[in-house]
């Protein structure tokens, strides 16, 4: 009796874990680096692989976000889905954790023996006529985060373009990395532009934050933040002062520009004081929020000076609570300003575009540092 009994628990498991197995993709997956920039780049190189890894039917293997740590060259690898929830990205295309691929699917469908890595054409490195993937920061450390070492490079280029959804482009690609034959296709960075190409934007309404950052961000809203409340994004830095003053007045796009400016800049011109606005600029432009919207309360972001005691002087007429995130949680901060009643952006900053998107596809009001004019959808 005890051995059927045993029998029958074995059994029981075995086709739990049958049933639970991850199915894999006769059409293939995608994966890459992420290691172009910080969270902003990173998300842009995000939306336009997934768009990518769509339009060839592919799933994406979704990178774990790469952080670097303040004063030295060593990064951090955080999960993706500790930011964002996989499932609501699925409404718009297949898609896996890379932790996950490489422990279930990647041991059989993708052996260490047979690792091509792709790139557009032969990076500088130890190797000759070689992707050199692994070479440098942060290269070396992502791969080696997931034991993988490739035996072999491809080149794409220069004939094969990532960030276009038309059919001739596509069947270029199906004929040059055939299911079959490369049934991974890894990139040695993002196969994506940056910023990200229009038509990628609306993937953005896929994009939610997982249950964790909700849960914080709604959390510090309800306990600090009475409604209405603005939330203003400042990027005051000396990095970023210095990259603004290579910012050529009236000349072309810079970073994430494009989404005030527009893509062929039919908004507007590019200027210093879009990217790095002055104090007398930012308090004005919030004084005149606040009297426009009647708001209660005004939350900072900032990657250094949050103006706290600027604005509280400023606005102190209006008695507008000013308050900041005290944590260093880049992500929460996000959340805040995602759902305040207006949102001030950095025209340049692709930390601010983060933002913008969210707002924009969910037809929520935001506005830029010196600029007049709001985006609409269908603008960005």
């Amino acid at each position: 009796m005890e051995y059927y009994s045993r029998f029958a628990l074995y059994f029981l498991f075995a086709s739990c874990t049958i049933a639970t197995a991850i199915k894999q993709d006769p059409k293939g997956y995608i994966l890459y680096c992420p290691c172009m920039g910080r969270f902003g780049n990173q998300m842009d190189h995000f939306l336009g692989s997934f768009g990518f890894a769509k339009n060839l039917d592919r799933t994406l293997v979704v990178p774990p976000w790469i952080e670097y740590r303040s004063g030295t060259s060593n990064t951090k690898h955080v999960p993706f889905t500790k930011y964002f929830k996989l499932e609501a990205l699925q409404s718009y295309h297949r898609i896996i954790d890379m932790e996950t691929f490489m422990k279930e699917l990647a041991p059989k469908l993708w052996p260490e023996k047979e690792r091509s890595v792709l790139c557009y054409m032969a990076r500088n490195g130890p190797e000759k006529d070689s992707c050199n993937a692994k070479d440098g920061s942060p290269f070396g450390p992502f791969w080696d985060n997931f034991n993988i070492n490739f035996v072999k490079s491809e080149f794409y280029g220069p004939d094969l373009y990532f960030a276009s959804e038309n059919n001739y482009d596509k069947k270029k690609w199906l004929e040059r990395f055939s299911y079959k034959k490369y049934p991974v296709m890894a990139f040695t960075g993002a196969p994506a532009q940056f910023p990200v190409v229009k038509h990628y934007i609306p993937i953005q309404k896929y994009v939610e934050f997982s249950d964790e950052i909700s849960k914080l961000a709604k959390e510090f809203i309800n306990k600090y933040l009475e409604k209405p409340y603005i939330g203003v994004h400042l990027r005051n830095d000396i990095d970023f002062k210095n990259a603004c003053e290579h910012v050529e007045e009236g000349g072309s796009n810079f970073f994430s520009s494009a989404q005030c400016l527009g893509y062929d800049q039919q908004h507007g011109k590019i200027s210093k004081e879009l990217c790095f606005p002055s104090k007398k600029t930012i308090l004005k432009q919030v004084e005149e929020a606040v009297k426009k919207t009647k708001a209660k309360s005004l939350f900072v972001a900032a990657d250094k000076d949050h103006m706290i005691n600027e604005f509280r002087k400023h606005l102190k007429q209006y008695k507008v609570n000013v308050v900041k995130y005290t944590s260093n949680y880049p992500q929460v901060d996000l959340a805040i300003l995602s759902s305040s009643d207006l949102y001030i952006a950095n025209c340049v900053s692709s930390f601010s575009a983060f933002t913008v998107r969210h707002r924009s596809v969910r037809n929520l009001p935001t506005q830029f540092w010196a600029f007049s004019k709001s985006p609409s959808h269908d603008e960005l």
